[in-house]
């Protein structure tokens, strides 16, 4: 049994990702998933109605599921349904996050009445939103670096109120319970409204349609100015991007008496939906589908694509397996050491197998390099760093890579979900940033460099704990780390290195200078000549293996502040990554690698191993 235990866990590892990678069912009658399949553009990118919803949650209230008042679980597509076609249904969903003490009383808000004692529907502090509004607006006038934590908060809940309500106006006019009823009996009517419209006001014109032109006219209007997103396309021959808003088509149908089929599509599935009508419903999307299969095969190609991906969630899969090496490494010392140490690497291996597929099916989608905002870098560095882990556990076969595989990728994997909060992870580029040249070489290249950097800080990490903490690092263990260390500065030297010196050929095209001591710039120089301040002082005999990860370590300082910390700055001409979140965090984390350093450097009669020196 225990001789084929690498080859059933295997197997098992692999029939369950196969799991997490088939096609979802609709929790019920409706054809929720084909809705969730329908392509809308968003802030210039082409997206499926999926996507909508599942970051639409994640920036209320920083998850994608939803559950009622009584405990019942709900689809983010049902969600979102019920938000565009049934509002008084969709207001009593516990949707916003509130947190903060002040921000609570501000509203009239408990823990005791709120979802996990922090989520409220829009219903609890309805009354509230002039206050919000009045105090959110005192907010902005005060810069966002300086804010305060509770004025953070009031800005935060004010933008994902903003955005509920935006979504509400995008298909159906805002406020209006009976629009749906009213555009179903306008259409027929639309070729002598719109008659009624082009005429000259006389005796002869219908003081009827004239105020009903006039109110139709006011909620186009409204819903055009006012829609998140844009559900119509183009017509042919027009840009790929010139998606319609669907008050915005319908006063086009308005002027030329003629109704758009999307827009009355819309229409259709939207009563469907609110009258429980589960044939209809599907019917008409349906029906909608056949007619965007013709006109745009591409278009739904991608977001047929874009939606299993969503479903798949291949990096929360990869995050459980980092987790799962990370432990069978570790308890490898202990017990089965061969068959765990096999096992650790297979579960690294598959964990990145699968955030490679993630990675190039983001590339695919977005046509672009793998790195191109904050959240596709924290992907790569992770994933740059376990490929390097998987080439260090294939020669040395210790458990090292393997556990520090599952670290690295794990961390990652959870800096990236909290930068996904922030809204669409495949957001359109800048256009300082839209070289695709550039952003496969320079960026790619710094990426790679800021990968290798804290792999070699991490595994000092691992030097120390187990110096200090336990009595495995035997001076075998301590040899071996301590060239994996050494090897991987000088791959991050390199890289660092050369993504420096494209940056500023880059630089030079895009601004006309080559170095301007951007604090960007700063950071990338600095990780440099760090690195290269570590290979000296190891050549010149200055450190030995404690010093060497000492030195490492505060290299995880340096290449966080390069990565993050300028970022915070929200200035120079690199300032376009702006965040201030993670301020706190940043500082845990020095502050912990700053401990880690001092622990380095205790007397050796301090450390439960006899190889530190």
């Amino acid at each position: 049994m225990k001789k084929n235990l690498s080859a059933v866990i295997t197997v098992l590892v692999l029939l369950a990702v196969a799991l997490t990678l088939r096609a979802p069912k609709n929790p019920g009658e409706f054809d929720t998933l084909a809705f969730g399949r329908l392509p809308v553009l968003v802030n210039g990118r082409v997206k499926p109605l999926d996507t909508v919803a599942r970051t639409s949650l994640l920036m209320m209230q920083g998850r994608q599921r939803v559950t009622t008042s009584k405990g019942a679980r709900v689809s983010h597509l049902e969600w979102m349904l019920d938000m565009l076609y049934r509002a008084h249904v969709a207001d009593h969903y516990q949707v916003f996050e509130v947190t903060h003490p002040d921000l609570l009383s501000l509203l009239d808000l408990s823990t005791e009445t709120g979802a996990g004692g922090k989520r409220f529907a829009l219903q609890q502090f309805a009354g509230k939103l002039g206050e919000l509004d009045r105090q959110a607006r005192l907010a902005d006038g005060t810069e966002r670096a300086v804010r305060t934590a509770f004025q953070r908060a009031v800005v935060q809940l004010r933008d994902s109120v903003a955005l509920y309500q935006r979504l509400q106006g995008s298909v159906v006019a805002f406020g209006n319970a009976d629009f749906l009823d009213q555009l179903a009996k306008f259409e027929p009517r639309l070729p002598s409204v719109a008659a009624t419209a082009q005429r000259a006001q006389g005796p002869e014109h219908s003081t009827e349609d004239a105020k009903q032109v006039q109110e139709f006219s006011r909620m186009f209007a409204t819903m055009d100015s006012f829609s998140y997103f844009r559900p119509i396309p183009p017509a042919n021959g027009a840009e790929a991007n010139a998606w319609r808003t669907v008050g915005g088509t319908w006063s086009e149908s308005l002027a030329s008496g003629k109704a758009d089929p999307s827009a009355v599509a819309f229409g259709s599935l939207g009563r469907a939906w609110r009258d429980r009508d589960a044939s209809g419903f599907n019917l008409a999307v349906r029906a909608y589908r056949q007619s965007l299969d013709a006109a745009w095969p591409a278009v739904l190609t991608k977001s047929d694509v874009e939606t299993r991906f969503n479903s798949a969630q291949p990096f929360y899969t990869s995050a459980i397996l980092y987790v799962a090496a990370f432990l069978g490494g570790f308890l490898s010392g202990h017990k089965l050491p061969d068959h765990l140490r096999r096992i650790a690497f297979v579960l690294v291996a598959v964990a990145f197998g699968l955030t490679t597929i993630g990675i190039v099916t983001r590339m695919w989608l977005e046509a672009r390099p793998p790195v191109t905002n904050l959240y596709s870098s924290a992907l790569f560095v992770g994933w740059g760093a376990v490929a390097l882990c998987v080439v260090l556990e294939y020669f040395y076969r210790n458990s090292i890579g393997s556990v520090t595989a599952g670290l690295v990728g794990f961390a990652a994997l959870v800096i990236a979900h909290h930068l996904a909060l922030g809204g669409d992870t495949m957001e359109m580029m800048r256009a300082v940033l839209d070289s695709n040249f550039w952003l496969a070489t320079h960026v790619v290249t710094i990426a790679v460099g800021y990968s290798a950097t804290f792999l070699a800080g991490f595994l000092a990490l691992i030097y120390v704990v187990r110096g200090v903490a336990t009595r495995s690092l035997d001076r075998a263990t301590a040899e071996a780390l301590g060239r994996m260390i050494y090897g991987v500065i000088c791959f991050a030297t390199i890289f660092s290195f050369v993504g420096t010196i494209l940056g500023g050929i880059w630089a030079d095209q895009s601004w006309g200078r080559f170095w301007g001591w951007d604090p960007k710039e700063n950071g990338a120089l600095i990780i440099v000549i760090w690195n290269a301040i570590i290979l000296h002082v190891r050549w010149a005999g200055l450190v030995k293996a404690r010093g060497l990860a000492a030195l490492a370590i505060f290299g995880n300082i340096v290449t966080a502040w390069s990565w993050f910390g300028v970022n915070m700055l929200g200035v120079g001409l690199h300032s376009y990554g702006f965040m201030d979140a993670a301020f706190w965090w940043l500082i845990g984390f020095v502050a912990c690698q700053l401990a880690a350093i001092a622990v380095a450097g205790l007397p050796v009669a301090r450390w439960r191993s006899a190889v530190a020196g």
